[in-house]
């Protein structure tokens, strides 16, 4: 619920500000002198790529929750089989060792938007957020019925690189 309401403050305040550029950005294209023309333009390409990354991610938070939703009704979603530290944080070795598990499943089922779910997780708890999210990606075009490799930037196999 907490990140909920921050994303939605961050939002908030995202659309204030690409009001507040834009309508700066038709201020100057009003002018109508050239250079001032120009550089309005330009700002006003700044709320047209906040909108963008809004939705993008909005979305991409809606279908993760879709997707957790059909998992739970299903029963496979991952429960939290981590240990923790006296402090709550969660403990590297176990987190390692949930990720191998589900690397290996995913590696098993590499078609298999739910492995892919699953591994996104396990990626998350181990902080690698940037695989976590390419997982997750390939978990949404998967579940789309996309075959696996038609994004960019989606991981070859879970736990390789790009490079």
């Amino acid at each position: 619920m907490k990140q909920r309401v921050t994303a939605l403050v961050l939002v908030a305040l995202l659309v204030f500000y690409v009001l507040l550029v834009g309508s700066r950005g038709l201020i100057a294209i009003d002018d109508g002198r050239p250079t001032v023309v120009t550089l309005g333009i330009a700002v006003l390409a700044i709320p047209v790529v906040g909108v963008w990354y809004i939705w993008r991610e909005l979305r991409f938070g809606f279908t993760m929750q879709q997707l957790a939703r059909e998992l739970e009704a299903e029963g496979e979603l991952p429960a939290d089989e981590l240990q923790r530290t006296p402090g709550g944080r969660v403990d590297r070795a176990s987190a390692d060792e949930v990720f191998t598990r589900r690397k290996a499943e995913t590696e098993a089922d590499p078609d298999n938007w739910r492995t892919w779910y699953r591994l996104a997780v396990a990626y998350s708890d181990a902080r690698d957020n940037a695989r976590g999210r390419r997982a997750m990606l390939t978990a949404i075009r998967l579940h789309r019925g996309e075959r696996k490799g038609a994004g960019a930037g989606e991981p070859r196999g879970p736990g390789e690189s790009q490079d």
